[in-house]
């Protein structure tokens, strides 16, 4: 039982962390530290994809799993429990980099886009920007 209740926390946490690093920059809009923690995790995420590697989340959750008595999965995480809904198909390379560019890509407009509001409110109070 315990080692399903940590299996099913680290899917949990799998599944936060996908989210934080897609829309992550969201945050820096409330505070301005956190891209020091989100672009290291879009950047891992981003990395994961494009490589093809298997996140170690879905080993560590695997693990939980098998200690539970129950059968762990060998594809990735967002093959076993996302794909099937978003590409019945399965996962292919060039799915995963275009899951790749859709990080970098939501990423890259949230940051421009936070950017420009900072500047804008610079301008507002009279700090000068180049």
């Amino acid at each position: 039982m315990l080692f399903r209740l940590a299996a099913d926390a680290v899917l949990l946490v799998h599944l936060l962390f996908i989210l934080f690093a897609l829309l992550g920059a969201l945050l820096a809009f409330r505070w301005r530290w956190m891209p020091c923690i989100h672009l290291p995790a879009a950047a891992w995420g981003f990395f994961v994809e494009v490589t093809g590697r298997i996140c170690p989340l879905t080993y560590l959750e695997n693990y939980f799993r098998i200690q539970a008595g129950q059968s762990g999965y060998a594809e990735s995480f967002i093959e076993h429990y996302l794909l099937a809904v978003i590409y019945p198909a399965g996962l292919t390379r060039e799915i995963q980099f275009a899951l790749a560019g859709v990080v970098a890509v939501v990423n890259a407009i949230i940051y421009g886009w936070l950017l420009l509001q900072r500047r804008a409110r610079m301008r507002r109070i009279g700090i000068r920007v180049s």
